[in-house]
């Protein structure tokens, strides 16, 4: 296509001969000869016809040669990130209907040709479509141009000195910018990529790059972090000549660090300043002046141009970037793609200054302030401060408080840290003790899920002295046959606890089996003298588990320790009720599904409708438990959400008849079928801004939710090492934590194996009512948490957050009784036994 507008640095790869080109994830190498055969293979396969060609930009070879030969032949590029990006179900591919998608296939890749001709009006000069900030959750594209990325890859390669010998570690993603620039400049330069998509934190990565002379690292600022966890300053790397940084700004005092660490080892470091709109980079600091102005972005990039407009402030004000990278104009929708140059000067929202010796210094940003008590507070300094005193935090609010992130255990040096360095009162600083600070796909901070976190009474006994009385008033019913069960009469997990409670309370002890046996034999039982001691009680395992879990999720919130995992060892205890209760052979009706959700879903939406009034964190798509998802609300219900969520997809896969029928005589195979299917969509889905974190959606934690299932449904000693082999064989690893891995594995092994516990019975009176308003507690701690956290002592947090939850829990106890008394109430329908 002489026509129209092509890539020469993809064009022109055959020029570098038999150099080497590519060392792929799994060791094979390209040369460039080789290179540029793949790539005018795939220039064939696309044809004359100008078409969109979409690519799921994962870092391996087959998405390297597509982008090459597209921009080779002048088809414009929409690159997405891996693991979301599909021809269907992906927001961008939606959005712009691409022509060709290259996706990743179970046999492997393939180049999908969607129409022969384009279903769009292509500029000229269009050559890639680039998400800003490297994310795909949003519509708004950056619009680039062969100029573009050749002029910046022209620049980058000079200013590093990049060499045809080099090789350069190609980690970072090939959808961001900063990923893009690694890829472009070298190829320019006849240098070879290390492609990979393992972290600094992976020892295979190291492997690799000192097997191939790896000569160039790249990183953002997380990438430092881990770099200093893996012990970088220590690993003799002889064939490293430079490291660049980009991607966000790194501290002034890492910037020292890392410099002063790379005139001892002999290689360069350079911090570089871009954006997404610039193709990749505005600003790059020289290395001889690292160590004594970490502070600076330093000078533009060859044929670029800074200027600070005017403010208030003297000699500071907006930077405005100038030069032939400067993209074409952003795209909102398909019809932007005809658009021509809609953008000669970038502003780039940043406040900068220029100081007297020629370097650019950026002071602040103009969206990322907040105004507390009248004080403008300019977050990204707030974070800088507090990282030169050696806090990893990211800063977030509004004008009514500040929160802070911290990768910590404990809060509360933040929280002074905040207060003395800062100048502001704790009482408008909500400190967010985190495993690891919210991040894209890029690696940059993610504020606006930052943003998101900003968030002794006993049960009434029933009326009554015969269970059947007490099961009426337990389960809301007006009559109850003597031929019923507490499965038959509708039960659930949310109800067991507090019926065991009362069996406990009339016999002394709990049977076995209880939940099937007819309320009549129940009935009977209390005539006779128990045997039991009485100053013990049996306690069902997965009763106190319930309590054990939701005490670690509220204690860890409120900062008395730190035990992650609480929350998924609830699923996995959900996953086991639901087994025992919605599946059982009395009932076992998707009906009874809906039921069990419904019990879970309107207590919750109508708490978090009530909060929507009380706080700017919860929205209305926690109301409708889909936050998990949209993720423009509060993140701390996630379990709620994903729990109603997957009850209604088992609701509706158990409606259809023969699956009914086939669970019931199969039980332990289907849960193991379904186990397998939900690991499948585990790890097919990675952590993207399309797939939310793999941890807190559906998609993700489904698999808990069903190993608890599963350990139900395991009745055989062998069939219970096989669920155990399972979990020893998943979990470890999983979270990257082994106490959060411990908690999960060490719960289901309990759950498999000790069926119950004899406990003092005063312990007993404390974990039931515990377990039974768990969903509650978690519900309502986070209230407590915004007006309790670093105000009382975190046993006090704890113990508020927990009592509220029983408060609430006997509040809505109370009115569903009442409302179970009424007339009107829907008759249920007798099951009989036998």
């Amino acid at each position: 296509m002489p026509d129209l507008w092509s890539l020469p640095l993809a064009a022109n790869l055959a020029r570098h001969g038999d150099r080497l080109a590519v060392v792929t994830p799994d060791g094979a190498e390209l040369t460039y000869a080789q290179l540029g055969t793949r790539v005018a293979e795939t220039v064939e396969a696309l044809g004359p016809t100008r078409r969109l060609v979409a690519v799921t930009a994962a870092n391996e070879v087959e998405p390297l040669v597509t982008y090459l030969a597209a921009t080779a032949a002048g088809h414009p590029v929409l690159l997405g990130a891996p693991g979301g990006a599909s021809a269907s179900g992906d927001t961008l591919f939606d959005t712009y209907n691409p022509d060709v998608v290259l996706e990743r296939r179970p046999a492997g890749w393939r180049l999908v040709e969607r129409r022969r001709g384009s279903a769009h009006h292509l500029h000229p000069e269009l050559a890639v479509l680039l998400s800003t900030s490297g994310s795909t959750g949003s519509p708004k594209l950056v619009r680039l141009s062969a100029a573009n990325l050749q002029s910046n890859a022209e620049a980058i390669a000079n200013y590093l000195d990049i060499r045809a010998t080099d090789r350069a570690s190609a980690a970072l993603p090939m959808h961001y910018c900063y990923g893009l620039s690694v890829l472009n400049s070298n190829l320019c330069r006849g240098a070879a990529l290390l492609l990979t998509a393992d972290s600094v934190v992976d020892p295979r990565f190291w492997t690799m790059f000192a097997a191939h002379g790896g000569t160039s690292l790249h990183g953002v600022p997380y990438t430092f972090d881990l770099l200093e966890r893996v012990g970088f300053d220590a690993l003799d790397l002889p064939a490293l000549r430079y490291v660049t940084q980009a991607g966000g700004a790194l501290a002034p005092h890492r910037v020292r660090q890392f410099a002063e660490l790379g005139r001892r080892r002999g290689w360069r470091f350079f911090v570089m300043y871009g954006q997404t709109e610039a193709t990749a980079r505005m600003a790059y600091l020289p290395p001889d002046l690292a160590a004594s102005r970490p502070d600076a972005v330093g000078v533009p990039v060859p044929g670029g141009s800074f200027e600070v407009l005017p403010s208030e402030v003297p000699g500071q004000g907006e930077l405005v970037y100038r030069g032939p990278n400067v993209m074409l104009g952003y795209a909102e929708t398909p019809a932007d793609l005809a658009l021509g140059r809609t953008v000669h000067a970038l502003r780039t929202g940043d406040i900068a200054r220029r100081t007297e010796d020629g370097l650019y210094e950026v002071v602040g940003r103009t969206a990322q302030f907040v105004k507390l008590f009248g004080l403008r507070i300019d977050l990204r300094q707030a974070e800088r401060v507090l990282a030169e005193h050696g806090h990893t935090v990211a800063c977030a609010g509004t004008d009514d408080a500040l929160v802070v992130a911290v990768e910590a255990a404990d809060g509360g040096p933040v929280t002074a840290a905040v207060r003395d360095l800062l100048g502001l009162p704790a009482g408008q600083v909500r400190v967010v003790p985190v495993d690891t600070l919210p991040r894209l796909s890029s690696g940059k901070i993610d504020y606006a899920a930052l943003r998101r976190l900003s968030g002794d009474p006993q049960p009434a006994a029933p009326a009554g002295r015969s269970l059947r009385e007490r099961f009426a008033a337990v389960l809301g019913r007006p009559r109850v046959a003597g031929t019923d069960t507490f499965v038959s009469l509708g039960g659930d997990s949310l109800s067991y606890v507090q019926m065991s409670i009362e069996i406990e309370r009339a016999l002394g002890y709990v049977p076995k089996n209880w939940h099937t046996t007819p309320v009549a034999e129940l009935d009977r039982l209390t005539a006779r003298p128990s045997r039991r001691p009485v100053r013990t009680a049996i306690m069902e395992t997965n009763i106190a588990l319930r309590a054990v879990a939701i005490t670690l999720v509220v204690g860890t919130h409120a900062g008395l320790f730190h035990l992650l995992g609480g929350a998924h060892l609830l699923l996995m205890v959900a996953g086991w009720s639901f087994a025992r209760f919605c599946l059982s052979r009395d009932t076992g009706t998707s009906l009874g599904i809906l039921r069990s959700a419904a019990r879970i879903a309107v207590p919750a939406m109508l708490w978090l409708a009530w909060r929507v009034f009380e706080t700017t964190d919860v929205t209305v798509a926690n109301v409708l438990l889909v936050n998990n998802y949209v993720r423009t609300g509060a993140g701390g219900y996630w379990f709620i959400e994903a729990l109603v969520q997957t009850l209604l997809l088992f609701a509706a896969v158990l409606a259809v008849p023969a699956v009914r029928r086939w669970e019931r005589r199969h039980g332990f195979a289907f849960a193991l079928l379904c186990l397998g299917i939900a690991f499948l969509v585990n790890f097919a889905a990675q952590d993207t801004p399309s797939y939310p974190e793999r941890a807190m959606a559906t998609h993700g934690v489904l698999w808990f939710f069903v190993l608890g299932w599963l350990a139900h449904r395991a009745a055989s000693p062998t069939r219970k090492l096989v669920v155990a082999g399972i979990a020893l064989l998943v979990i470890p690893g999983y979270f990257g934590d082994p106490v959060r891995d411990a908690v999960v594995v060490v719960g289901l092994g309990i759950l498999l194996f000790v069926p119950q516990l004899r406990l003092p019975r005063v312990a007993v009176l404390v974990l039931a009512p515990v377990a039974s308003a768990s969903l509650y507690i978690y519900l309502t701690h986070y209230a407590v948490l915004d007006l309790t956290l670093h105000r009382m002592p975190a046993i006090a947090v704890l113990g508020l957050g927990v009592a509220s939850g029983l408060l609430l829990w006997l509040t809505v106890d109370r009115l569903r009784r009442e409302v179970g008394r009424r007339p009107f109430t829907v008759p249920r329908r007798e099951v009989r036994v036998g």
